[in-house]
């Protein structure tokens, strides 16, 4: 017997064996399912819904359940999109958008919408377009996060049963026609002339009144130096006459005596002066404060 009969009767009496093994393979390849971490599969049985494979090893039932779509459940992004929309103080202005989703519940996405992305941006523009209706120009563009999340939260609330979470929603841009962009620049540059004007205006008001402060310092100043002054002499009237009521009459001839000398003295030091003409009052002065100095000693 050579080798090939010997295969050829082995095949022969195993032949029901070997299908048998051929069968297990094959049931188990189709009942053994891996699903990859970012995806979810939906399983249907006779074209119905019969369950939703997460992430890992699952087991479904071969040549009865069959696996009808596989979602992606990582988070997507929608192409950008521009509508127009009107303000309510009436500009036009054309806004671009863009949302990020992703899918959580994919039984209900597979089933209850066809297009997705195409739905959503629907959705968001009409949204958007309300939002935008309810606000002037200026406060669309000073209130920018406020809108962008109420228009998450309402596209949210709308998409809520397609099985889909909106994790994001941006506003990227607000743009006007060349007309309503012209006449904001006039007001700008009205604004800004004005604010110019003021503030010219407030620091000519603060330079008079540090002006008036400075006048009035330098009064207040002066006012304190004549009453220096003024208690000075009053002090120096009291000492004279706290001399006089010691000392009697002399005290006061014998001190107008000497400013006498000091003047004459003063005028003969003047610039200029070769020859100085004494009166003869002034000699008697002499003589009268040598006497009142030699009466003292």
């Amino acid at each position: 017997m050579d080798i090939e009969e010997f295969f050829l009767n082995l095949l022969e009496n195993n032949l029901a064996w070997l299908l048998f093994a051929l069968l297990i393979v094959v049931l188990v390849f189709k009942a053994v399912k891996i699903v990859p971490q970012s995806e979810q599969h939906v399983v249907e049985r006779f074209g119905r819904l019969r369950s939703v494979l997460g992430p890992g090893i699952n087991i479904i039932v071969p040549f009865i359940d069959r696996i009808a779509h596989k979602i992606s459940i990582l988070e997507r992004q929608l192409p950008t999109t521009s509508q127009d929309a009107i303000t309510r103080d009436n500009v036009l202005t054309q806004v671009d958008t863009s949302v990020f989703y992703r899918i959580i519940e994919p039984e209900k996405t597979v089933y209850r919408i066809r297009d997705v992305d195409s739905a959503i941006s629907t959705t968001v523009a009409g949204i958007v377009r309300a939002e935008i209706g309810k606000m002037d120009l200026d406060e669309v563009q000073a209130n920018r996060n406020a809108l962008i999340t109420t228009i998450k939260a309402m596209v949210e609330h709308a998409v809520d049963d397609w099985g889909i979470e909106v994790t994001r929603a941006e506003i990227l841009d607000v743009n006007l026609d060349q007309a309503t962009r012209a006449a904001m620049m006039q007001q700008l540059n009205a604004e800004r002339a004005r604010r110019a004007q003021v503030t010219e205006a407030e620091g000519k008001k603060r330079a008079v009144e540090l002006a008036a402060d400075a006048e009035l310092y330098a009064s207040e100043q002066t006012a304190k130096a004549r009453r220096v002054l003024a208690d000075a002499e009053a002090y120096a009237t009291q000492v004279v006459a706290t001399a006089i009521n010691e000392n009697g009459l002399e005290a006061a001839q014998y001190q107008i005596a000497l400013k006498q000398v000091e003047a004459l003295g003063a005028l003969g030091a003047g610039a200029g002066k070769q020859t100085v003409v004494i009166p003869a009052q002034a000699i008697d002065a002499f003589a009268d404060a040598f006497k009142l100095l030699k009466g003292r000693g």
